[in-house]
């Protein structure tokens, strides 16, 4: 089941502007299957330990100061070829430069409110959907 998930997180300026049903229709539309889904606000701390990754970056504090600054909604996602196609389906970070029809593309404000984020490998697919969820919430 490895390649078969992607997790994903309608982020905060998104949910506070009515976009999460819309986002969610669209990963529907898409062929994934919906694992395990939460509404929840991330302290400052928990956000830095999810981009922790980031950590030496400039944009880091910026980053989880964004990332606690209101609701987000965490899933799971199931698909054959998930993160790929979920990366798809999502397009390019800038949205400017995100292709037709993505969610990106139709909801983004800008690079850095970009709407959701999706998990960039296997690998982090799980790290990140155990980060938000035990298997007792994943259906």
């Amino acid at each position: 089941m490895a390649g078969n998930i992607t997790f994903t997180m309608v982020k905060p300026e998104a949910v506070a502007n009515g976009h999460t049903g819309a986002i969610l229709a669209k990963i529907q539309e898409a062929g994934f299957r919906l694992v395990a889904l939460k509404k929840m606000k991330l302290s400052e701390e928990r956000a830095g330990i999810f981009y922790e990754v980031h950590n030496e970056r400039p944009f880091y504090g910026e980053l989880t100061e964004y990332m606690s600054s209101g609701p987000i909604v965490a899933m799971v996602l199931e698909k054959d070829n998930a993160v790929a196609d979920f990366r798809v389906l999502i397009g390019a970070t800038d949205p400017s430069e995100a292709a037709e029809g993505t969610i990106r593309k139709a909801f983004a404000e800008s690079k850095a409110k970009n709407a959701v984020h999706g998990s960039d490998s296997d690998e982090n697919a799980q790290i990140e959907a155990g980060f938000f969820f035990s298997d007792l919430e994943r259906f």
